[in-house]
């Protein structure tokens, strides 16, 4: 790549030779900072290059062929006006091309930029987009404004769900920060002003959402462990009992492999849970029973998956069993919290409650302190599945079945 000074004109510029590869600029030997570049596919182009905000910018104005010469240098001529005026045109041109961004072209750059966040929560942002602002996804995002997300907001709560309102406004809001931040002019300004989700939040208009606490109740406990133990699929009447006995989330349960099992060991863990922290609990007897047995029979790589080696999925018919037989309505997530409930009404310390659901320790500083290892919490899980088998009158299984497998 060569720099040649010429005069740009029609007769001159049809002469010029393509390059064998990369480029080659030619620049106007009269006016200053106008020139022309060919690339080595032949593409001929009209270029200006000034001094913006104290740095050489290059900028391209329109291709030989769609333009003549003297049309291109009029036009390299009103952007050094405008260049002398104080004008960032390459600024204006990103704000022009800006107003037209879309929100959906927004959300996909903020997936491109955002690689570490997780499948699930990519898909509750497109079915919270797709329930609540299905018609916005087209609009250019500076089209949105304040009086429209409070109006939306409001009537989606009224006419539909005041949780899922809440939600598709609160990744709304999460997108307008994006772009603020990502799209910016020279001096690092934003070219979108403000969010105007905030609108919600100056207003006090968000929709108060009380927390689900519902929990098994310790008096329906034992007929809920007995129908699903009386489930005629054995998947799912170990599955169950799987997240009772864990804690862990339904998405924990149905990632968790045979080769996140140790049975020498005794533990099992979770790899890259919500918290993006892995998390390993050591067994109960009743866990490593039917986890020894599922090894014995299944051969796909998860733990819980039908014979055909699909990872099990579609609860609804088996929960509904579960409740015509017992008259327990629940959902799986409250199996989680009945875990918790369990381990705190067992007198487990509060450290040790917050080790088995992995939660963070947030900014207990004593808890940083204190080191549970595994070990520390196999009699606390003990515990909690005793005291759920005791109240479903069942008894533990006497003999272990033995899988061999040798340490890594």
């Amino acid at each position: 790549m060569s720099d040649k000074t010429i005069r740009l004109n029609k007769t001159t510029i049809d002469k010029l030779p393509i390059p064998e590869k990369d480029y080659i600029l030619y620049w106007d030997n009269k006016d200053a900072g106008f020139g022309l570049r060919i690339t080595s596919t032949g593409v001929k182009s009209f270029i200006i290059q000034k001094r913006v905000n104290g740095r050489d910018t290059r900028m391209t104005i329109g291709r030989y062929g769609q333009l003549t010469a003297e049309q291109a240098r009029k036009e390299a001529e009103k952007l050094g006006g405008d260049i002398a005026k104080g004008i960032d045109p390459l600024a204006e041109k990103r704000l022009a091309k800006l107003e037209q961004k879309k929100v959906q072209e927004v959300f996909e750059d903020y997936l491109l930029t955002r690689k570490d966040l997780k499948p699930r929560t990519i898909r509750d942002m497109k079915e919270a987009f797709n329930e609540v602002i299905p018609d916005w996804l087209t609009l250019p995002m500076v089209k949105i404004t304040s009086p429209m997300v409070e109006k939306r907001h409001r009537k989606h709560g009224e006419t539909r769900s005041k949780a899922r309102a809440n939600l598709g406004m609160r990744y709304l809001q999460v997108l307008f920060n994006y772009a603020m931040a990502q799209y910016q002019d020279a001096d690092g300004n934003s070219l979108i002003s403000s969010n105007p989700v905030k609108r919600l939040s100056d207003v006090h208009g968000w929709y108060k959402i009380d927390r689900r606490k519902t929990v098994i109740k310790k008096i329906d406990l034992g007929s809920w462990v007995n129908a699903v133990e009386s489930l005629p699929n054995e998947s799912m009447r170990d599955f169950f009992m799987f997240v009772l006995l864990t804690g862990c989330r339904k998405e924990e349960a149905k990632k968790i492999r045979w080769d996140n099992i140790d049975f020498q060991e005794r533990t099992l863990t979770f790899i890259d849970p919500k918290n993006s922290k892995d998390h390993t609990l050591p067994f109960s007897d009743y866990l490593e029973t039917m986890l020894a047995r599922r090894k014995q029979k299944m051969s796909s790589e998860f733990v819980f998956s039908d014979e055909q080696g699909r990872v099990v999925s579609n609860f609804r018919y088996a929960q509904a069993a579960v409740e015509n037989v017992c008259g327990v309505k629940f959902c799986l997530h409250d199996l989680r919290r009945t875990f918790a409930s369990l381990a705190e009404s067992l007198d487990l310390s509060a450290y040790a409650v917050k080790r088995l659901l992995n939660h963070a320790d947030g900014n207990d500083v004593t808890a940083g302190y204190l080191v549970l290892d595994v070990e520390r919490l196999r009699a606390p899980m003990q515990q909690i599945t005793d005291f759920v088998l005791k109240a479903a009158g069942l008894k533990q299984a006497a003999e272990v079945i033995q899988i061999k497998q040798a340490r890594g």
